[in-house]
């Protein structure tokens, strides 16, 4: 039996193929490096503690990487400051962090061995964000944006996220079409919700977006 060929290219040039499969633009150069250098940190401390239930480079990439990348270019332009809600390994905050270099982003993650890992992720990948190590509810303050991807109990999550988002700012999930009309129940009256945004990786993957009304 002929043995599978070994795919030599670099964990960025395999992440820019995917992208490309998807239908999304090639990252610059400087994105490519923060993408591989994250990878690498990722997967050094998943092998010690369960940052991720997917483990593999490749599924990483197409998993994780790629639908945040997604993410990150179809929110809205004009987003200063951006609040990650149960950030976990920093999907899709860190992704946006360097995707929308403009946007201040907060990861909040309660976890404590979680958090540890987002602060190590800054430094090494030295984008611009703050850790919240705690819970997001205890934050003080509002955001122009407040993303959800794979949380616990995401109704209860979105619920809770509702206080964050100011005015006229956006609530942006990351979910299915099968669970948007619990969201939306979840969400309440004051927001406005626009088409949902296709997501890459299959299974009916969405990116859901409303505008909390004035």
């Amino acid at each position: 039996m002929t043995a599978a060929p070994v795919d030599a290219a670099s964990a960025g040039q395999r992440l820019n193929r995917l992208l490309a499969a998807a239908g999304q633009p090639a990252l610059h150069p400087g994105q490519t490096q923060r993408f591989e250098a994250y990878l690498a940190l990722l997967t050094r401390w998943n092998a010690r503690m369960n940052l991720t239930a997917v483990r593999d480079e490749d599924g990483i990439l197409a998993r994780h990487f790629v639908e945040s990348i997604a993410c990150a270019r179809a929110l809205p332009a004009g987003i200063a400051t951006l609040l990650d809600f149960g950030s976990g390994a920093g999907f899709p905050g860190i992704p946006i962090a360097i995707c929308r270099s403009e946007i201040a982003v907060t990861l909040a993650e309660s976890q404590g061995k979680k958090a540890a890992f987002l602060q190590e992720a800054a430094r090494v990948l030295e984008v611009a964000v703050k850790v919240h190590a705690g819970r997001a509810e205890a934050l003080q303050g509002q955001f122009d944006c407040v993303t959800l991807r794979a949380v616990d109990r995401m109704g209860a999550a979105l619920k809770a996220a509702v206080a964050l988002v100011g005015p006229g700012g956006w609530l942006a999930p990351m979910t299915t079409r099968a669970e948007l009309p619990g969201l939306l129940a979840a969400a309440g009256p004051g927001f406005s919700w626009s088409s949902p945004v296709p997501l890459p990786g299959g299974d009916d993957r969405i990116l859901a977006l409303a505008t909390r009304n004035a």
